[in-house]
């Protein structure tokens, strides 16, 4: 059973920056695809970054690209999510999501597997 939790949310003023993390257990590391997703109040869950664990390829949404950076630690198997540059529109629910599809990691309807979330909260 995979089981994420992520941690590192908070409130910042806006131009500031977040480190989000996202420790993983019960999976086979390698290959798997991670992703960082969030939620707004009133919008649509949102991939905003998303990584394969054993190549180490990323992929990142248009909204957050060039602010934003996703990495991993392969021996204690977290995944990381720097935040940079936030913006207000940045705020929302960050929640960590893993899928075993290995070469398909930015399509975003395979995560199958999800953490509680952790909170972001970006003051302008």
């Amino acid at each position: 059973q995979v089981q994420l939790v992520e941690s590192g949310g908070g409130s910042v003023q806006a131009g500031g920056s977040l480190k989000l993390s996202c420790a993983a257990s019960g999976w086979p590391y390698r290959g798997i695809c991670m992703g960082w997703f969030r939620q707004a109040p009133g919008k649509e869950r949102e991939g905003v970054a998303f990584m394969n664990a054993g190549s180490g390829s990323t992929y990142y949404a248009n909204s957050v690209k060039g602010r934003v950076t996703i990495s991993r630690d392969s021996v204690t198997y977290t995944v990381y999510l720097q935040l940079n540059s936030l913006k207000p529109e940045d705020a929302g629910m960050y929640y960590c999501a893993a899928h075993g599809g290995g070469d398909i990691c930015h399509e975003t309807q395979w995560y199958n597997y999800w953490g509680q979330g952790t909170q972001v909260t970006v003051s302008s």
